[in-house]
């Protein structure tokens, strides 16, 4: 966590001071550049990653910007600080990195709930209202691991001085994609899509203290950052503005959306874990009053696709299937973008080439297929519309061939 607190004094406190001026007050820090929102200013680092001091860019980390997502707001839509200006605001010691998010697998000590924090690389040199555009780049991770800090983009702004880079964290798996019936009564479902939206909105608000264009947003992302660019343009179906200008989305990876049934299923799982009330509002009373400790074991105890996106209704965050949002039109529109992905992205997801010379029981066994596809019918589709290697009409060259490919269209060629 961020250390030092200091409040606006006339005298030094601990490298924090403040200079009178006129209407109001400055403050000023011995440990580094100041930016001073209205209800809470931040110190910033400007020594660069190899250890040169006063570089050419300052770095402000684990800045939040909604409330910690605890007790009652747990498995709830985000809800905004409260930013109305205070004479009495406290000037906070940015300059390293904020707590990250629970991942999956999960693990006492690796990760808290209190994570919904972002970063900025600004230009040393760039004051308030110089504004240069803006990218913020989501992570990606499946929507079960990642954070931030695995994306640090000092050296975007150090190679162009005409920029201010942003990442965020946002809640991942179960704190960040709970969803059933009971979470639809008593909760919100894609809390960690919404967590974006706020990141980015706050982002809409402050940045020009930072030097950037609110009006000149850039988000970017990759596999599950990239599908998540996707989502963000066409979230409540286009209806709603948005807080960017151009989007690139980047090897986009979403896993096909679980059903109702296996939704539901998934929630019985955690709450059995938990040793929680199977539904209704007691269910997430108890999941809400529930240690980390406990909820570590319902995290471990869910397949991690099955944590994901999903379609939460006609006046949902996602109303349906992305693919049928763009291909009807409800989409945002007035966005610029950029999308793809590499030629091999599959690759990665396709275990040892060595172990998949049979392709069928490489299916049958592969976790991540055995996820998505759970009856000899389903599998037997995939493997006609895959046809064996080697044989009349198959493009794969060999089995591993085969199975990449599938993996390719299943996580980043179809949404």
């Amino acid at each position: 966590m961020r250390g030092s607190f200091v409040t606006l004094l006339g005298a030094s406190i601990a490298g924090v001071g403040v200079l009178a001026s006129g209407s109001g007050s400055i403050l000023s820090s011995s440990l580094g550049p100041v930016v001073d929102l209205g209800y809470v200013a931040y110190v910033g680092n400007s020594t660069s990653p190899a250890g040169q001091p006063n570089s050419s860019v300052t770095f402000f980390g684990g800045i939040p910007y909604v409330q910690a997502p605890l007790g009652d707001l747990r498995f709830r839509a985000p809800k905004e600080l409260n930013e109305e200006f205070n004479p009495n605001r406290t000037a906070v010691d940015a300059r390293s990195w904020g707590a990250t998010c629970v991942q999956q697998p999960a693990k006492e000590g690796v990760g808290v709930e209190d994570c919904l924090n972002l970063n900025i690389w600004k230009p040393t040199s760039a004051k308030a209202g110089a504004k240069l555009p803006v990218v913020a780049y989501i992570h990606g991770g499946g929507f079960f691991f990642g954070s931030s800090p695995q994306f640090p983009m000092y050296d975007w702004v150090a190679q162009d001085q005409n920029v201010v880079a942003i990442s965020m964290n946002y809640r991942l798996h179960l704190f960040g994609f709970l969803d059933g019936v009971s979470v639809r009564a008593d909760g919100t479902p894609n809390a960690g899509l919404l967590d974006q939206r706020a990141a980015l909105l706050w982002i809409k608000r402050h940045v020009s203290k930072f030097g950037g264009d609110p009006d000149d947003v850039t988000i970017a992302g990759e596999s599950a950052g990239g599908a998540s660019v996707v989502l963000q343009a066409t979230a409540w179906g286009g209806k709603s503005p948005v807080p960017f200008k151009r989007a690139i989305a980047q090897s986009i990876g979403l896993y096909p959306l679980p059903l109702d049934s296996e939704i539901e299923g998934v929630f019985n799982n955690v709450t059995t874990a938990a040793g929680c009330p199977a539904s209704g509002s007691e269910a997430m009373q108890c999941l809400r009053a529930a240690p980390l400790s406990t909820l570590i074991k319902s995290i471990n105890n869910v397949r991690t696709n099955f944590l994901a996106p999903t379609i939460d209704g006609p006046n949902g965050f996602l109303p349906d299937l992305p693919s049928r949002l763009i291909a009807q039109g409800k989409f945002r529109r007035g966005i610029d973008l950029v999308a793809g992905h590499m030629t091999n992205d599959g690759r990665n997801f396709a275990g040892n080439p060595k172990n998949t010379h049979g392709a069928t029981e490489w299916l049958e066994t592969f976790r991540l297929l055995t996820d998505l596809w759970q009856t000899n019918t389903t599998l037997e589709k995939v493997l006609k519309l895959y046809p064996e290697a080697n044989v009349s009409g198959s493009p794969f060259v060999d089995n591993y061939d085969r199975a990449w490919s599938i993996m390719q269209d299943t996580i980043f060629g179809c949404m």
